[in-house]
């Protein structure tokens, strides 16, 4: 007999999924115990929960996998195979349906007031920066860019300066980085430019002195001034996602973490096993977080569940640790399915957000 965390671990299905199909009676545990309520499942439903996972992952409805697995049990290929059939016919004539919405939605966004693309700027805007600040808050962002090619405006940081602030924001739909620091020479409207990846980096080799840098946007260009040095290059003609409304979170469980021990809590402890997945084509590692009532954040045993446990990225959660660059941290936990946030104990205008990770889908 396998135990609901084993199973979980060798199916690819986690354990509160398991404990769904369950309750939906698709995939029923062979034994139950009376005392405990642990479930326990016979060797030969493991294929049964992996074929589970696939059509899932596939888009079947429940009521048709129901379908599927009795005609799996009983070696009816012919209705297994029709039913797969029928799906797939479901799945190309939805994919037909949402080409056509999808060409409609373009179609109206090309006739909206304010284009995807943007326009140069018509006035020069010239402002001057600390070259440590400006330094670190690239640092606290460059993690969270994006590089999907059919998002080509999260392929860059966005620099948006208001008065005497800039903001510095990166994002790859997974996560989301903020920092602040203070300008001098601007103190004028605001204004926004999205500086591409390469650029950025070639601004942080210049961020090695103390002394003061000048930004400048003049057309369709940025340029960078750090002294006698110089680089520049186009910024990204494109709109940004209006990250202000995307931060506005409610206030939620705020956890003070000492960084290092709880980076080795990731690093050594436990993964979720059904967590290995496909993120734009790249496989990651889940970990369970729970915020006990005195504040403490722990990272869960697998199959240790509970509603209010949160699961990231582990990676992602380990970059946000490094890009917050303090030994202690503010972690903050809405429900489960809401952002996490990373926040600095000492200035909480620079701070970062991480999607979670629903495991019952």
């Amino acid at each position: 007999m396998r135990s609901i965390g084993e199973m979980a671990r060798d199916s690819g299905l986690g354990v509160s999924a398991l404990r769904f199909y369950d309750r939906a009676g698709v995939l029923v545990p062979a034994w139950v115990d009376p005392v405990s309520g642990y479930r326990w499942y016979a060797p030969e439903q493991l294929d049964e929960a992996r074929l589970l996972a696939r059509l899932r992952r596939a888009g079947m409805p429940l009521a048709d996998i129901r379908l599927v697995l009795a005609g799996w049990s009983s070696a009816d290929a012919d209705l297994v195979r029709g039913l797969l059939q029928a799906h797939l016919r479901r799945l190309e004539l939805g994919l037909t349906d949402a080409r056509s919405e999808f060409s409609t939605l373009r179609a109206l966004l090309d006739h909206r007031e304010n284009p995807m693309t943007a326009a140069p700027h018509a006035d020069t805007v010239r402002l001057s920066v600390s070259a440590p600040e400006l330094a670190a808050a690239l640092d606290s962002v460059r993690f969270a860019t994006g590089g999907d090619p059919e998002l080509p405006m999260l392929g860059g940081i966005l620099f948006d300066v208001e008065g005497d602030v800039l903001d510095l924001v990166a994002t790859d739909r997974y996560r989301l980085a903020v920092a602040r620091t203070g300008t001098t020479g601007h103190g004028g409207p605001r204004g926004q430019v999205i500086v591409p990846v390469p650029l950025v980096d070639a601004m942080r080799a210049l961020l090695s002195g103390d002394e003061s840098v000048v930004l400048t946007v003049d057309g369709d260009r940025v340029t960078l001034e750090a002294g006698d040095r110089q680089t520049a290059g186009q910024y990204l003609a494109y709109d940004f996602p209006d990250y202000r409304r995307l931060v506005q979170l409610p206030s939620g469980r705020r956890a003070l973490v000492d960084v290092p021990a709880f980076r080795e809590a990731l690093e050594s402890g436990p993964v979720r096993a059904s967590g290995v997945r496909e993120q734009d084509g790249a496989s990651y590692e889940l970990s369970v977080l729970r915020v006990a009532d005195d504040g403490t954040v722990t990272v869960c045993e697998d199959g240790d569940d509970d509603p209010d446990d949160v699961t990231v990225n582990r990676e992602f959660l380990l970059e946000a640790l490094t890009a917050g660059d303090r030994n202690r941290l503010i972690l903050e936990f809405g429900a489960p399915t809401a952002p996490v946030a990373v926040r600095r104990t000492d200035d909480e205008t620079s701070f970062s957000l991480l999607m979670p990770v629903r495991m019952d889908d």
